[in-house]
């Protein structure tokens, strides 16, 4: 009983991998190929403990997640705008979220998406199928020498 709820779980986990499920996690590796992305990554997710107040402090409440834009950018002195493109560049992967308070826009973890990837990427490593590669241990079944007669 216990192995068929386990063999039916890991054919529902690989049937969620799908193609989707792969540019998820394409843009994942696209979005922590960059030092200064990882850094706002480390950043955001410690939150607001860990900037000293700005003089001119955006809206935040006790209790508020997320850092500000200008915040970021005060951390790192970089211009808002480059950090806009690398923030861009980890909401689109799926790991942070975005909220507007008036002019002020802010960021934070999402963890419940970051869990999700790295779910994802869990069922990678344990070899489960990904749509889009499915065929690719087929045809490595017969191993090197396979390969190499096949290829002359």
């Amino acid at each position: 009983m216990a192995t068929q709820l386990l063999e039916g779980r890991e054919a529902e986990e690989r049937r969620e991998l799908s193609g989707t499920s792969l540019n998820r996690i394409v843009r994942l590796g696209r979005a922590l190929s960059d030092p200064v992305r990882v850094r706002m990554l480390t950043l955001i997710a410690a939150g607001r403990r860990c900037c000293p107040p700005l003089g001119a402090e955006p809206p935040v409440n006790d209790g508020d997640e997320g850092l500000c834009v200008c915040e970021i950018s005060a951390y790192f002195q970089l211009g808002q705008s480059r950090v806009s493109y690398h923030l861009k560049q980890l909401k689109e992967a799926g790991i942070v979220r975005e909220e507007r308070r008036g002019k002020w826009t802010f960021y934070s973890l999402d963890r419940d998406a970051l869990a999700e990837l790295l779910r994802l990427m869990e069922q990678l490593q344990a070899g489960r199928e990904i749509e889009g590669l499915s065929g690719l241990p087929s045809r490595l079944q017969g191993g090197v020498d396979a390969c190499c007669r096949a290829n002359g």
